[in-house]
């Protein structure tokens, strides 16, 4: 489902402020209801296989926001309840002003989670709020690591002695995308060109595609 809803090719700019000739959205597969059930079972099963024993799972709105509710729902379902937490991305002003919404219950152990790790900015926002609010980190896990700007490195130094773990690296999604490009039946462009620029289309589904803007 990553590589079939959530993977693009093309010129893109990234959060990081880089470019690249693809892009991931993972949204499109965890707000996905199938999608959302698997990502559930999936880093549910993952926190079971690292012996993490959280209390909670949490990370920064909004990438983390799908994956946390997914999971702490299909813990819920099997009998054994992961919270949900989420940290803003600066404290709000109003209200009680807290950064850490959701499960705020101390002393606990929580994972922090992510959808995409680029240069793990967000990540590491998420970690140290949660540190600073006084939760254990006993895991960090991602769904897609993007193996590049030296994103492991930078999670890794912010959650020592904590483990992270990336379900997917971006060649693994990027390598399903292709093969399910290559075995998906033929759809002939109507248009000479591209909606999107000049170049030949090569595609009509959605609308006129050329290579470089396919879905």
């Amino acid at each position: 489902m990553l590589a079939e809803k959530s993977f693009r090719l093309g010129q893109f700019t990234l959060s990081s402020g880089g470019t690249s000739d693809y892009y991931i959205d993972c949204r499109l597969t965890t707000l996905d209801a199938t999608g959302a059930l698997l990502t559930g079972q999936v880093v549910l099963e993952e926190i079971g296989k690292q012996g993490w024993k959280a209390d909670a799972i949490g990370g920064l709105t909004m990438g983390a926001d799908p994956v946390v509710v997914a999971t702490s729902v299909i813990s819920a379902q099997q009998g054994r309840p992961v919270h949900g937490f989420l940290v803003r991305k600066a404290e709000k002003t109003h209200g009680t002003g807290q950064r850490i919404e959701g499960f705020r219950a101390k002393p606990a152990r929580v994972v922090i989670v992510d959808d995409v790790c680029t240069t793990g900015a967000s990540t590491i926002q998420a970690i140290e709020a949660a540190r600073e609010y006084g939760f254990e980190i006993v895991g960090v896990l991602c769904l897609v690591e993007r193996e590049e700007s030296g994103g492991r490195a930078n999670v890794e130094a912010a959650a020592k002695p904590t483990p992270f773990v990336a379900l997917f690296t971006a060649n693994d999604v990027r390598a399903e995308h292709v093969k399910q490009q290559a075995s998906a039946p033929p759809i002939f462009a109507v248009s000479a060109k591209c909606d999107l620029c000049d170049r030949p289309a090569v595609t009509n589904a959605p609308g006129n595609r050329c290579e470089v803007h396919r879905p």
